[in-house]
């Protein structure tokens, strides 16, 4: 019987994050964004041989449209990896990428692979929310247990701010901070090293030659950090989601577009091959709470993670908990006594934005830098997921 191994991050990278349908992504595939990571990523890691690549789990939380038939087998073809590495992907919604990252540690951990390759895409440019056909089942709405899995995530924001008395202000004061934070972040270079630059084609006719002119630029920047918010700009905001409630715009996370990629592998591999890692896989758990407050779900996945590390709170130096929304992220923060200073240190997904099933690889790939480039120990990914779950790994600086 195979002994449980530990499993390591060996290079971790992301594309910048683009605002859907504006933004600079709007009209680039996400297999292409995902083709880009992985190609990156095997370029942080000279060494290692592609053929013992296991597999590649990749994370997408609507994979249907431009993003469907199993987009991490596409990407895997297309980035010119080895035939014989596999594909396969993953949906637990937000936390896909975050799950991505857990299945691949858990081949490695249990010995049926030595390299395996960690991903999340998501272009909500492309694919809308809910995807371009939903259908639920009418047993949802037979009674009240059920139909919270039908609420949108907005209503769940809202029920969560009523519930855990988080009052407009906070959340407005907490959206602001978020943005501060990724800006300074931004300005001090701090995304660098995980960021992967973009090469974004954009084509315009004209139209007294009926010449399609293309003009071509890189991206490197995250374009949802804004220097113009503040309290009193939120503040005019409407609710979205309840007449009288207060959650908004400028207090919820961005839909956006964004892929992120990371390669782990077993100390064998890492002998085998001279790499050098970057963190150590720790735990991983996800919890299921109630669907009409999925924004709580850390509350429940977190505890669970640190116990199945066999660690404290305390022992977490860098925290990266996706900012949904300022009422969740609140509501969480404040249950578990998360320190804030330790929470989203270069801002959250509210300024940041949230590609859902790219997120748990972007953040993850957030944290292990920071780690590095800090000097810090442990580090944690956290996030809610539609319909009432939470996830959260932990990773260890090496």
């Amino acid at each position: 019987m195979k002994q449980i191994q530990d499993a390591y991050i060996v290079a971790a990278t992301r594309t910048p994050i683009g605002k859907s349908h504006r933004g600079f992504f709007r009209n680039t595939r996400p297999d292409d964004l995902l083709v880009k990571v992985l190609q990156s990523a095997l370029a942080q890691v000279p060494g290692l041989d592609a053929n013992a690549i296991e597999d590649v789990v990749c994370g997408c939380a609507i994979p249907e449209g431009q993003q469907g038939l199993n987009i991490a087998r596409i990407g895997a073809v297309l980035a010119g990896l080895p035939v014989s590495v596999g594909g396969i992907t993953v949906n637990r919604f937000c936390a896909s990428g975050l799950s991505a990252i857990q299945m691949a540690a858990d081949r490695i951990r249990v010995g049926e692979a030595d390299v395996m390759i960690a991903a999340g895409v998501e272009s909500m440019s492309m694919v809308p929310m809910m995807g371009n056909a939903p259908s639920m089942s009418p047993a949802m709405f037979d009674n009240d247990e059920n139909i919270g899995i039908a609420y949108g995530m907005g209503l769940t924001a809202e029920k969560v701010a009523n519930q855990w008395k988080v009052s407009r202000e906070a959340q407005d004061a907490f959206a602001v901070e978020s943005h501060r934070r990724a800006l300074a972040a931004q300005a001090a270079g701090d995304f660098a090293a995980e960021i992967t630059p973009i090469e974004v084609i954009d084509r315009a006719p004209n139209l007294a030659t009926g010449e399609v002119i293309e003009r071509k630029r890189t991206v490197s920047v995250d374009e949802g950090a804004r220097a113009d918010t503040s309290l009193e700009g939120l503040a005019k905001l409407r609710t979205v989601f309840a007449a009288r409630g207060s959650v908004t715009a400028g207090n919820s996370s961005q839909t956006s577009d964004g892929a992120g990629a990371l390669i782990l592998v077993s100390e064998k591999a890492l002998k085998q091959y001279g790499l050098t890692p970057l963190a150590r896989f720790v735990s991983f758990a996800a919890k299921g709470v109630p669907p009409q407050f999925m924004g709580i779900g850390p509350i429940e996945a977190i505890p669970a993670a640190l116990r199945n590390a066999g660690l404290t709170l305390s022992d977490i130096d860098w925290i990266e908990l996706n900012e949904a929304f300022a009422a969740q992220a609140l509501a969480v923060s404040n249950t578990l006594g998360l320190d804030p200073a330790k929470v989203n240190p270069m801002g959250g997904a509210i300024a940041l934005g949230h590609p859902l099933g790219a997120t748990g690889a972007i953040r993850a790939a957030t944290v292990i830098h920071a780690l590095q480039r800090k000097q810090l120990k442990y580090g944690m990914v956290s996030m809610c997921i539609g319909m009432g779950q939470g996830a959260a790994g932990i990773f260890e600086r090496v």
